[in-house]
């Protein structure tokens, strides 16, 4: 007897519902093949590439949101600090920097083993969360990265909320 029994494969492939979700709230999009798409949100400050990859093998929904803050090498090492900060604070997904590009990333995926199929408010909810998190923490990265700030000042400033209005 096995420990893990294996089902069938979903017939459908997730991205389609990824698509429809697009479509119907006009989003600009891109079909980079059977297994990715693209969309771009534009944010409070600044725009958001997010990707889904359906990754057949392992029946995960993949999510990754990148943002245009390429990240020097001398402040790569404040960076990671940052980063693993924040990751600290999350209940879902997590983020990254990716060294060979100085890109860092939102990641995070949905596992639809055993044929279960997405829905279209999974698949928001798992942009909702990228772009949420990714327009709270932006600020931090970019005091970290062009004010020149330790990742704990910088963390600190973009948690600060302010209460009423002046």
């Amino acid at each position: 007897m096995a420990l893990i029994e294996f089902t069938e494969q979903p017939d459908g492939n997730p991205l389609e519902v990824v698509e429809r979700v697009a479509s119907s709230n006009g989003w600009s999009f891109e079909r980079a093949g059977e297994d990715e798409i693209t969309i771009l949100a534009a944010g409070k400050w600044t725009d958001y590439q997010v990707s889904y990859t359906w990754m057949f093998d392992i029946e995960a929904l993949h999510l990754a949101c990148a943002f245009e803050l390429k990240v020097p090498e001398r402040r790569r090492g404040e960076v990671q600090q940052l980063i693993s900060m924040i990751n600290e604070q999350m209940w879902v997904g997590h983020f990254d920097l990716w060294t060979q590009d100085g890109l860092v990333m939102y990641r995070h995926a949905l596992v639809l083993t055993g044929g279960v199929e997405a829905s279209g408010r999974q698949c928001e909810a798992l942009l909702a969360t990228a772009l949420d998190a990714c327009e709270r923490y932006f600020p931090a990265f970019q005091f970290v990265v062009w004010a020149g700030k330790p990742a704990r000042t910088a963390l600190d400033a973009a948690m600060f909320d302010t209460q009423g209005q002046a």
